[in-house]
């Protein structure tokens, strides 16, 4: 967030300002022109995002900031929820709680449906992260895709498997299995891996994707052999480009992934990968039930705003709603200078306070979930947890720190987490700092004894 500022104030001070945005009025005229000669169906296609096994649509919050900062409409981007957001272990077999790919195909399907009548778009752009290409490849080839989607981008999807063998060989992740089998079946002289109808783009890393690893340590197999490697997100017929050093996340959610994205998009670079700020965002967001997106009734949602350097909460709270049938917490107006902690109250959940840096963008994005205290956790004197939802923490890349110190359970090599749990002895309520790469979040240590637990929630 700090780098994104500098590089706006520095636009503002040196009297770019003006060049930038005379750059951005002919960057439209420019889409406009290829719309008219038949290179573009639409000037500014909507673009649906499909996120991935186990996340939400939020991840694609800062991504949307930057197609808005760069002038794409905003009712132009759509960022899509899957109820039950787990994969089946195995694809055919009907699991509680987990969807299966024609699940997820019938899900796309219906939202681009729905997009493209209220747009009155003939066509839309997807991006998916990790299992999110799934779907989409899935819709393109037997769905309504190959009619509808003018562009697709897979980021991070792990094309030819995570594995390829006999682990859960009915698994829509095991690269010799039914589902990834048929997806990746030769088509016509040239054998390609695509479907016609779209274009499209793959990103993928060149060695830090935890999910395109020869040996099986990430998938809870240490010493199995995979049979995929780094390349496994690349396919025949597509534009495939290596985001070097990022992680499976970051190939999707990162500033480098959105140049790509709008690169093959637009056909252009983007005027700017900085977000630029509004001046009183409004902030909304759902808070749904843990381990999926369905909405969570019966939430108390409290807002302070607090102190940067403490964490302290300045006042008393400045919003305060309690969700209804829509798991809906706001909507809030909020300065786009100003930290906030969230302070989520719900029977049976431990009282959970995430803390956020400033928001400097309007987003109905802003989706939580309460957690819970293990019995272990209980006996600490106050957890604090340090997350990365659009990426991983990389000890040979990154500068982070929680309460000073390299965040406890990251492992060195290959970027593979995105949490952190600090463990505090017993002692008053003070300040813990989480430090990413600039970003820098003060929390307050609440007592684990009073059934309450902490959360930085990095953006970036």
């Amino acid at each position: 967030m700090d780098d994104d500022r500098r590089l706006f104030a520095l636009a503002a001070a040196s009297g770019l300002a003006r060049p930038l945005r005379w750059l951005a009025t002919l960057a439209v005229a420019a889409l406009g022109a290829c719309a008219q000669l038949g290179l573009m169906t639409d000037p500014y296609p909507p673009v649906i995002f499909v996120h991935g096994n186990g996340d939400s649509s939020a991840l694609w919050q800062t991504t949307i900031w930057r197609f808005e900062s760069n002038g794409w409409p905003r009712d132009r981007l759509v960022a899509i929820d899957m109820p039950y957001p787990y994969a089946r272990d195995d694809d055919a077999k009907p699991q509680p709680g987990r969807s299966s790919t024609a699940d997820q195909l019938q899900q796309l399907s219906g939202e681009v449906d729905r997009v493209l009548a209220r747009t009155g778009a003939p066509e839309v752009v997807l991006v998916g992260s990790s299992r999110g290409g799934y779907a989409i490849r899935n819709y393109v080839k037997n769905g309504a895709g190959a009619k509808t989607v003018w562009r697709a981008v897979l980021a991070g999807t792990p094309n030819h498997g995570i594995w390829a063998g006999d682990y859960r060989p009915g698994s829509e992740f095991n690269g010799a299995g039914p589902f990834l089998t048929a997806l990746n079946a030769p088509q016509g002289p040239r054998e390609l891996e695509v479907a016609p109808g779209p274009r499209w783009l793959t990103l993928r890393s060149d060695d830090n994707d935890k999910y395109a690893q020869p040996d099986g340590r990430w998938i809870g197999k240490p010493g199995m052999a995979t049979h995929v490697g780094p390349d496994g997100p690349a396919l025949r017929g597509a534009m495939n480009v290596v985001l070097p050093g990022l992680d499976h996340r970051e190939v999707a959610f990162h500033p480098r992934a959105f140049e790509q994205i709008w690169q093959f998009v637009t056909g252009h670079s983007p005027v700017r990968l900085a977000i630029v700020p509004e001046s009183a965002p409004t902030l909304d967001g759902r808070i749904s039930q843990p381990g999926t997106n369905l909405p969570m009734a019966g939430v108390t949602v409290e807002v302070y705003e607090v102190a940067p350097r403490t964490g302290e909460r300045l006042g008393g709270p400045v919003h305060v709603h309690t969700t209804g049938a829509d798991g809906r917490w706001g909507p809030m107006v909020a300065r786009s200078d100003a930290p906030y902690e969230f302070v989520l109250s719900a029977p049976g959940f431990a009282t959970t306070h995430v803390y956020r840096s400033a928001f400097p963008r309007s987003t109905d994005l802003v989706h939580m979930r309460p957690l819970r205290l293990s019995e272990a956790d209980r006996n600490a004197g106050s957890v604090v947890l340090m997350t990365r939802p659009r990426g991983y923490f990389d000890v040979r890349r990154d500068r982070m720190s929680l309460d000073g110190m390299v965040p406890p359970g990251v492992p060195l090599g290959t970027a593979a987490v995105s949490e952190s749990k600090l463990l505090l002895p017993r002692g008053p309520v003070r300040t813990v700092i989480a430090e990413f790469n600039g970003e820098r979040i003060a929390v307050r240590s609440w007592p684990a004894s009073e059934n309450r637990v902490v959360v930085a929630e990095l953006h970036y």
